[in-house]
């Protein structure tokens, strides 16, 4: 058993996405990745696509998912599950920060588009 307390969980910053990195490999997972993601009002995360599936549990606000040129709200209470291979963004409601509870499998890689770009996000490592 391993507890991640929520004081000295790692946080890590891109553009004006915070995210905090409970499970994972570096702190003791080795099947699943766990972090808590945190937009503000009307922000945008890339266009990128995952390795692995990736799901998000909506925790607070709204976002729209863009997915194959098909926009859809994401609010409380509400689960995004994306297939692995699936390029996406997710925009930030106007009025509000979105937040949210991710995971995928340990070892999942980002890959931007269309630049091509890959990475393993350090949130989940």
């Amino acid at each position: 058993m391993n507890i991640i307390p929520g004081k000295v969980a790692p946080p890590y910053e891109s553009g004006d996405t915070k995210f905090t990195g409970y499970a994972a490999p570096s702190r003791g997972a080795t099947e699943i990745s766990l972090w808590r993601i945190e937009m503000a009002a009307g922000s945008s995360s890339p266009l990128h696509e995952m390795d692995v599936e990736e799901v998000f549990l909506a925790v607070c606000g709204e976002a729209v998912a863009a997915v194959g040129g098909v926009e859809s709200t994401v609010g409380v209470g509400d689960c995004l599950v994306l297939p692995a291979r699936t390029p996406f963004t997710l925009t930030a409601g106007p009025e509000e920060p979105f937040q949210a509870v991710a995971c995928m499998r340990a070892g999942g890689r980002a890959t931007l588009v269309p630049s091509g770009e890959s990475f393993l996000p350090p949130w989940a490592q």
